[in-house]
């Protein structure tokens, strides 16, 4: 656990509602609560904070380093990129990142995106549509001028193996890297939330959005494991052929997480990749008895099990395929990828309703995931 207080001055003191009690910095400095905010960070390992000097210091992975500050004439330490906070204008790249700025009612702040496939929220539609948010293009093939159009202070960038920001780094823009994609436990990708928060200015705002979802997520996590506790648990597999390979979830992906947290096994449970490739006879040979099977795709119409026998015959050589154990989310009727970062308590009572439907409200209605009719 890193709990790591966070201090520095706000411009406006007097919107900062003051409670009188005394707090210490990491380097001794006694200041009050209108000038601190406490970031603890529990479960992410993605990013690190702290603060020197009235400067908020956060390193991002092993190589980006960003010093937040409220003054234009605040120096900051060698290496560190200087960002004046709260920013005003932002541009997301990803799904991931977008659920941040939902969750924490800050669309406002979103002046472009790479583009609205899959995308349900209302709002960032509309917000498209009154050209409030442009869409800059997909990575690889981003429209510089349609960035520039947005006039972001910061660009959050995923990094990936397909790139494209080298256009977008001649602009001058400072990127900075979101990593949630590479969390490995469900609360530390949520726990992201806080990282964006220190940008916009919403870090009271991202403490109590965590603190929510990682008290319901324990709080159910626990209940299975003294269910669970001394009986046999429901085993299960995930995923499923496409182009001739079938891509697995990994041992150490967050999913596998969700499920062990959800009173299950999976069958993968000690590989040490968070997901590969695999042949059918492979994945086969280890999903063949898998009690559920998890699938999570874009389907047009209503998903069955004639359809997902049509996509691969072999499919019905499941035992989950033919005791009609399938879970099942269809994201072109589910904002799955949209907000579900945010919302890890959510996919985990989806799962235990399914594995253990005693621990929840009978007249419980899933949200992503259900049993395959």
């Amino acid at each position: 656990m890193k709990k790591i207080a966070i201090g520095y001055c706000l411009l406006a003191i007097g919107l900062c509602a003051c409670s009188g009690k005394k707090a210490t910095s990491q380097d001794g400095d006694v200041a009050t609560n209108d000038s601190i905010v406490t970031i603890d960070v529990k479960y992410a390992t993605g990013f690190t904070v702290r603060d020197s000097a009235g400067i908020r210091l956060v390193d991002v992975g092993k190589h980006d380093h960003f010093a937040l500050v409220h003054a234009d004439d605040v120096e900051v330490p060698n290496g560190y990129t200087k960002v004046r906070v709260p920013i005003k204008n932002t541009i997301c790249m990803t799904a991931l990142q977008l659920s941040n700025f939902t969750v924490l009612d800050a669309h406002d702040v979103v002046k472009g995106i790479t583009g609205t496939k899959n995308l349900f929220n209302k709002d960032i539609l509309q917000r498209v549509k009154d050209g409030w948010i442009v869409k800059i293009g997909m990575e690889g093939e981003f429209d510089t001028e349609l960035v520039l159009a947005a006039n972001p202070d910061v660009i959050f960038i995923s990094p990936s193996k397909r790139g494209g920001y080298d256009a977008i780094k001649e602009t001058g823009i400072t990127l900075v890297p979101h990593l949630g994609y590479k969390e490995l436990d469900p609360l530390g990708q949520a726990e992201w939330v806080k990282f964006v928060g220190m940008f916009i200015g919403k870090e009271r705002e991202a403490n109590d959005v965590f603190d929510g979802i990682e008290q319901r997520y324990n709080d159910l996590k626990e209940k299975c494991q003294k269910l669970t506790a001394n009986s046999q648990k429901p085993t299960v597999t995930s995923g499923e052929m496409h182009y001739g390979t079938w891509h697995a979830v990994g041992g150490k992906n967050y999913l596998a997480q969700i499920f062990r947290d959800a009173g299950a096994d999976y069958v993968i449970n000690d590989d040490e990749t968070s997901g590969e490739n695999l042949e059918f006879e492979k994945m086969y040979a280890l999903s063949a008895n898998a009690d559920y099977w998890r699938i999570l795709n874009s389907f047009n119409g209503e998903f069955s099990y004639d359809a997902l026998k049509a996509s691969e015959p072999r499919n019905e050589l499941f035992k989950a395929f033919k005791e009609r154990k399938v879970i099942y989310c269809n994201m072109k009727q589910q904002s799955y990828y949209e907000i579900t970062p945010v919302q890890p308590d959510v996919l985990l009572k989806d799962f235990v309703a399914i594995f253990h439907p005693e621990l929840v409200e009978p007249d419980y209605t899933p949200k992503y995931y259900r049993l395959l009719k």
